[in-house]
């Protein structure tokens, strides 16, 4: 918006100078460290300056975490559009991915790549940009950054450095997949992609028998593994929704339990194909078991073990204050 008597140059020339042959940090930076070209220069025709304009009286740019579509480019909100058409450069988890929603609403921002191969990197010369001034949009290759997805170390960093963040909210899977898998919930446990393999898998799964929805990403080629290890883990009986290629032409939902899953996948070779989301249905609730007596636990260990080491071994069972038990240990061996 133009007030008074600016206007706008349309001429391509980088630097804004006042008696000063250094660029402004901002086109400095875009320049430098982001390779784009300049944009076009803004200023007032009567407008008298009295001092330099430096990267010191610049206000920070803002961090705008964008919501990209999963799969249809239509889902793209027009607000999404507006603020990477506005920012200064677009952060990309791949770049050739974002430019095919760029080139189809004639976008030219400048990309740069952002991922978990160079994410630290990165970020700090986005950060660098921020504090001059620039504007930097965040997006995932779908969907909204951050949720398994590259981004988060940037964010983390922005909040830190006193750098404004402000999100455009839009797709994200997760939520889809939810809405759509008809488990009546005031909420959902999301828990990415599981661990491919080892330790670290069978423990990621040992924590899924939960009392809410679950909500998982998966891979193709691993999509039938992770459904027979959710059957192990859970039984038969448990239902799943398992939603594949979301918002897409070959868009398929289907919720059934898990002792059926792997069938249904298998009946047909496309259905292992694409990209997974697997919501599974909520557990029951566990009843408390009954309280552990710590009188009953000391009087058992004392029949094996000292009087000092039955009360530290039945403080750490009980949580019952150890002098306390020790005292009463002693008492037991007069």
């Amino acid at each position: 918006m133009l007030l008074r008597d600016q206007v706008d140059f349309p001429m391509p020339a980088a630097p804004v100078t006042l008696n000063d042959t250094q660029p402004v940090a901002a086109e400095k930076l875009r320049a430098q460290i982001l390779r784009s070209r300049a944009g076009v220069v803004h200023g007032s025709l009567n407008e008298t300056h009295t001092g330099r304009l430096t990267s010191d009286c610049m206000s920070p740019g803002i961090l705008y975490v964008v919501a990209t579509p999963i799969g249809n480019l239509a889902d793209a909100s027009p607000r999404a559009l507006e603020a990477l058409r506005a920012a200064d450069v677009i952060a990309c988890e791949d770049t050739r991915v974002t430019r095919t929603l760029l080139a189809r609403n004639g976008i030219e921002t400048p990309t740069v790549a952002l991922h978990q191969h160079n994410e630290r990197r990165v970020a700090e010369k986005l950060l660098h940009a921020l504090r001059g001034g620039s504007d930097v949009a965040l997006v995932s290759d779908a969907g909204t950054p951050g949720l398994s997805d590259p981004g988060a170390l940037l964010v983390e960093q922005a909040h830190h450095a006193g750098i404004r963040v402000s999100p455009v909210p839009g797709p994200s899977a997760a939520a889809a997949a939810f809405s759509t898998s008809g488990f009546a919930a005031a909420g959902f446990l999301f828990a990415g992609f599981l661990p491919a393999a080892g330790s670290a898998r069978r423990k990621a799964l040992d924590m899924l028998d939960v009392s809410w929805p679950l909500v998982l990403y998966e891979a193709p080629h691993r999509v039938l593994k992770t459904v027979e290890d959710l059957l192990e883990r859970l039984g038969p009986e448990r239902e799943v929704a398992i939603a594949r290629e979301l918002t897409k032409k070959f868009e398929e939902l289907a919720r059934l339990p898990l002792g059926e899953a792997r069938a249904w996948l298998e009946a047909d070779p496309h259905r292992v194909q694409g990209e997974f989301v697997l919501v599974v249905g909520p557990g029951k609730e566990k009843p408390a078991g009954p309280p552990i007596d710590p009188d009953a636990v000391l009087e058992a260990l004392l029949e094996v073990v000292a009087p000092s080491e039955a009360a530290r071994l039945a403080a750490r069972i009980t949580g019952t204050p150890k002098n306390v038990l020790y005292r009463k240990a002693l008492a037991r061996a007069k």
